[in-house]
């Protein structure tokens, strides 16, 4: 099985947006290794939004973090990898965090400094008829449904949609300038059957004819081309072959000694996501 038989993203700037270290390695490895390789020229960043301090370890999770960053192909862990320690994002299985909080940091993060501070989603109130703008183009995290069902997981969608959807407003016509990726929930079946989802994913894709990209209508991009467009895939499926399953696995075990109990060995054995994700591309109003 080759990678380039689903649609891939090249030289783009994207944004891994997670909850708590180890998230990037349990859930999303096969989708770092595969958009890290060289020859696609994309730069990718983790922001987590919680030190995963649950157990007083928010330090030591923090440098894990960065560690688990570098073998899964971050180019520069130590300045691509940001942790937030903010008592708005405690990281605990019953705290919902705020969409707006969330939408607070992200327009913090990804506007240009010269549309700060200006109109809700961030646009400079001087160029009303211009695009909107932000300094990354993708941004990847959970879906709805949080994978793991976790709270905070579920809050990150929340956020990152609360985020786009104010950064359109009044911007009818243009197509957003970030497009936003999230990570499908499975069933519990599906969820523990790791390679074995490969032939699923790829049907299930296939006969929704969703691997490839489509035309875009009547929208604009940043650029002010009008009319239809090449438009992101509507879904990729990225899966790890072995050499790539074994750089995850160590991701866990040795980036995140510190999280390794015994049903992380399990979920690190038979576990979908460190083998195959599939991700969605969201449509933002």
């Amino acid at each position: 099985m080759t990678r380039t038989s689903f649609p891939v993203l090249r030289n783009k700037r994207i944004c891994l947006l997670i909850a708590h270290p180890d998230d990037e390695a349990m859930f999303f490895s096969p989708t770092l290794l595969a958009l890290t390789a060289p020859s696609l020229g994309n730069h990718i960043k983790i922001l987590c939004l919680s030190t995963g301090n649950n157990d007083g370890l928010g330090a030591v999770r923090q440098r894990e973090l960065v560690k688990s960053a570098e073998l899964l192909g971050l180019r520069a862990p130590k300045e691509d990898v940001f942790v937030l320690d903010s008592p708005k994002f405690p990281d605990s299985m019953t705290a919902n965090w705020l969409a707006e909080d969330v939408a607070e940091v992200l327009r913090s993060a990804f506007l240009p400094a010269h549309a700060t501070g200006k109109r809700p989603g961030g646009k400079s109130s001087g160029s009303a008829e211009g695009p909107p703008e932000a300094t990354i183009d993708v941004l990847l995290t959970f879906d709805r449904g949080g994978v793991s069902g976790h709270v905070n997981h579920i809050s990150l969608y929340h956020g990152v949609k609360s985020w786009l959807e104010s950064l359109m407003m009044g911007c009818e016509g243009w197509r957003c300038p970030v497009e936003m990726y999230t990570l499908t929930s499975t069933n519990i079946v599906r969820k523990y059957i790791s390679i074995l989802d490969a032939p699923i994913s790829m049907l299930w894709g296939v006969a929704r004819g969703v691997f490839k990209p489509q035309k875009g209508v009547g929208q604009r991009s940043s650029k002010g081309r009008e009319g239809a467009m090449q438009s992101p895939p509507e879904k990729m499926l990225f899966v790890s072959d072995m050499a790539q399953y074994r750089i995850a696995q160590t991701a866990m075990t040795h980036g995140h000694k510190s999280q390794m109990r015994w049903f992380r060995w399990g979920w690190i054995g038979v576990g979908r996501y460190i083998v195959v994700n599939d991700l969605k591309r969201e449509v933002i109003s």
